[in-house]
């Protein structure tokens, strides 16, 4: 199974019984909530790697608001020797 598309995991995530909108906040108090309840969820990094790798731009993935994976993206395209993808 390819795991980009593998989403089976998120049935397992503090999100789960949550509504979708408390993770697509419009303002930095409603970010900090999404990320609270990512605080000590036990699927924050599968969630992270399935945002960045299927370069998720909205809303708070895995722990990180937009801006950070933005960041984590920067530095791991930075870190990748020059020819590698």
């Amino acid at each position: 199974m390819d795991p980009v598309l593998d989403t089976e995991w998120m049935a397992q995530g503090n999100c789960a019984d949550k509504p979708p909108s408390l993770f697509f906040p419009s303002d930095g108090v409603g970010v900090e909530v999404a990320k609270r309840v990512c605080a000590d969820c036990p699927m924050k990094a599968d969630c992270l790697e399935y945002a960045l790798d299927n370069r998720i731009d909205h809303g708070v993935w895995g722990g990180t608001s937009e801006r950070e994976r933005r960041r984590i993206l920067k530095a791991r395209s930075a870190r990748r020797p020059a020819g590698v993808s």
